[in-house]
């Protein structure tokens, strides 16, 4: 048997949503680091976007490492490069992406020259190809990207639902005060209102998609072989402590961009082309000097809120490098007011997309004004960067929670947000001395990422725990 023929293979598949394609591909590059032959399976559509974004080469994969696609069974929407809608992404994936992938699995399986799979891990919200890859014999394990206290919410959607706190009596509970009720016998996780739970909840219908399908697919973890997760043990040590006396193999490994570095680095994941001449106007800059402000992949905003962050950003009198994606208004394309980047231009850059680890990690950035997406917050922590949170959906609410109440990392700005609030947060986290405490605090989580990475670090262990568990195949999960 060649060596080749002798390598595991993994397969992964991703959420085809942005959030989920970059973590994944950076689990994907730690394993190929490791010896795995890699196959990485994204949609149709987001293959298409990456070959425009990233370029054929890119798609080309490596040795031992290939690009694969299946169908999201959604219509075509003759514009491939917006994010497409997540309720009906969940639902079609489900539906229709399952044949497809177990035919790309046999096929795999039957590649001349090619290892056969070994297993397969599956995105958290992907649990179809978990299914699939258990009916044929296949190693399924789980990637849920979300924080650890993310998974943790999602997780008991179900017995939120059983205690009737959900869903929500009537609309006005959004507002008046119920998502205030203190939610305190969650494992690992003390301290929370029910406006800390992922946001899905939020909802007066008892059929609502995303609260069923998100609750269920947390659920369906617990038919997989193992749970992976993108943090690390010291940053949600009680909710990961919590996890593992739920599931009997959770593998803390982040944060993963860390180990993904390497031979593979010029196989990116980002959908959008990056703008890299923002790293040069940063290199201009003084150290701690800039405001960077980014509100991720899925974030949508009305044209109103759009005008207050930037009158907020024009009048705190700061330097600013702001990502505004083209569909970051909500059915329109996002215009700023004419007058705003008129007087900006001498001291903010705008840019469509960017790569934020360079962009985070240098030294001219002092504040991240962020969504909060995972991804985002973790690369934050890992810069030692504090931020200025408004989150928008999903577990978003969770990690904001955690930033700012657990972390002391970072301040909330409120959903119904105003100039006059983002003047007084970046002036507070750039000055004040709240702000002082924030930095100090993120230096320290900073040192701690370090070490979880490093030799003998509690995620580089776990890594190798899971290495050894995927290389001892089906018969070590029986």
């Amino acid at each position: 048997m060649s060596s080749e023929k002798a390598r595991p293979h993994a397969v992964l598949i991703p959420q085809p949503a942005q959030g989920h394609v970059t973590p994944m591909l950076h689990l994907a590059k730690a394993l190929h680091a490791r010896g795995f032959h890699v196959t990485y399976v994204n949609s149709e559509y987001n293959h298409r976007r990456l070959l425009r974004s990233r370029g054929p080469d890119t798609l080309a994969g490596a040795d031992g490492f290939r690009f694969e696609a299946v169908p999201d069974g959604l219509p075509e929407s003759g514009n491939d490069d917006v994010t497409q809608d997540i309720a009906a992404l969940c639902l079609s994936t489900t539906e229709h992406s399952a044949a497809p992938f177990m035919d790309l699995l046999v096929r795999l399986n039957s590649t001349p020259g090619a290892p056969p799979v070994s297993c397969v891990i599956a995105d958290g919200v992907m649990s179809f190809a978990q299914r699939v890859a258990e009916e044929m014999g296949i190693l399924g394990l789980v990637f849920w990207t979300t924080s650890a206290c993310g998974f943790m919410g999602y997780l008991h959607f179900a017995e939120l639902v059983r205690r009737g706190y959900v869903p929500l009596k009537d609309e006005c509970d959004l507002t008046n005060g119920y998502l205030d009720t203190a939610i305190d016998w969650i494992p690992g996780m003390p301290d929370i209102r029910l406006k800390d739970i992922p946001s899905f909840i939020r909802t007066t219908d008892p059929n609502d998609i995303m609260l069923n399908f998100d609750g269920g697919e947390a659920q369906n973890a617990r038919k997989a072989r193992g749970v992976i997760l993108n943090t690390f043990d010291a940053l949600e040590q009680d909710v990961v402590d919590a996890l593992r006396r739920i599931f009997p193999r959770v593998y803390t490994v982040g944060p993963l961009a860390t180990f993904a570095r390497g031979e593979l680095g010029a196989i990116g994941g980002n959908l959008w082309k990056e703008d890299t001449g923002c790293l040069g106007w940063l290199d201009t800059q003084q150290p701690g000097s800039v405001v960077y402000v980014n509100f991720g992949s899925i974030t949508v905003m009305t044209p109103a809120q759009l005008a207050e962050f930037a009158w907020g950003l024009a009048r705190c009198g700061r330097q600013f490098l702001w990502v505004i994606r083209p569909d970051l208004v909500s059915g329109e394309n996002a215009m700023l007011p004419e007058d705003f980047v008129r007087d900006t231009r001498e001291r903010g850059i705008l840019a469509s997309w960017c790569p934020q680890e360079l962009v985070l990690s240098h030294p001219s950035v002092g504040l991240f004004l962020t969504h909060c997406g995972w991804n985002s917050t973790l690369e934050s922590v890992c810069a030692g960067v504090p931020m200025l949170c408004w989150p928008f959906f999903a577990e978003q609410p969770t990690n904001c929670r955690y930033v700012c109440s657990n972390w002391g990392i970072g301040m909330e700005i409120d959903s119904n947000v105003s100039r006059e609030e983002v003047v007084r947060l970046v002036c507070e986290a750039m000055d004040g001395e709240r702000g002082k405490v924030m930095r100090a605090k993120a230096a320290v989580w900073e040192e701690k990422a370090k070490e979880a990475v490093g030799e003998g670090g509690s995620s580089s262990k776990n890594l190798d725990e899971l290495v050894k568990f995927l290389l001892a195949g089906s018969d070590a999960a029986r």
